[in-house]
């Protein structure tokens, strides 16, 4: 299917230096008329990338599974803090429609689009129709970012921030199948696993995800 594995970026040295190189190599990619798909630690690693892909579609969505908002402004004396990635999304020019959402900060509130937010409790295990309400609010191209904090943690444990009722491996998967029904997906990032090394079902769920996701775009290419 011509699935292509880049070289990691490793740099550990500023966070803006981190951005600007994820943020090159996405747009070397682009250029390419290449799809994306960026595999990354902590979330601030998507600003990159979700930048690349506005310049590329500057109509874009960014469609967010999350259990936190990450809309601070800055955090720990950073604006590229992974607690700050969705609102550099906003600032840049982005559409942002967030999923899974049961963490908000007083300091964040002030940035939520109320008809873009689908927070947790309103939605888990609830009658599926809040998935069309999320692909209604989807303009324009979609970049996905699938923060694995946003499945509950009884079914993804080993993640850095987890945080209780969250989504089910169903529940995402289809909502996803929707999305890629019904929207041009042009590039994702799945982001926030912490692997526990006794405990490798977090790193197979994670990986079957990715699998998940080209196959779902390979199928609406056919």
């Amino acid at each position: 299917a011509g699935i292509h594995t880049d070289t990691p970026i490793n740099l550990l040295t500023s966070p803006d230096e981190m951005v600007e190189a994820v943020y090159q190599r996405t747009k070397y990619w682009l250029e390419q008329q290449k799809m994306v798909g960026l595999l990354g630690g902590e979330h601030s690693v998507s600003e990159g990338a979700i930048r690349a892909t506005l310049e590329r579609h500057p109509n874009l969505t960014v469609l967010q599974i999350d259990a936190h908002a990450d809309l601070r402004d800055e955090y720990h004396g950073s604006p590229h803090n992974h607690a700050c990635v969705m609102r550099r999304a906003q600032t840049m020019g982005a559409n942002v429609v967030q999923v899974g959402i049961r963490s908000v900060c007083l300091e964040e509130k002030e940035h939520i689009v109320t008809d873009n937010m689908f927070y947790a409790h309103e939605i888990v295990g609830k009658n599926p129709e809040w998935m069309d309400r999320v692909v209604e609010r989807l303009q324009g191209p979609v970049y996905l970012t699938i923060d694995l904090d946003g499945l509950d943690p009884s079914v993804l444990p080993a993640t850095g921030t987890p945080q209780p009722g969250g989504l089910s491996w169903y529940e995402l998967t289809a909502l996803l199948d929707k999305v890629f029904r019904q929207r041009e997906v042009v590039g994702f990032d799945v982001v926030e696993l912490c692997p526990q090394p006794d405990n490798v079902i977090s790193d197979v769920l994670a990986a079957s995800l990715v699998y998940k996701i080209i196959t779902m775009k390979e199928a609406k290419s056919f």
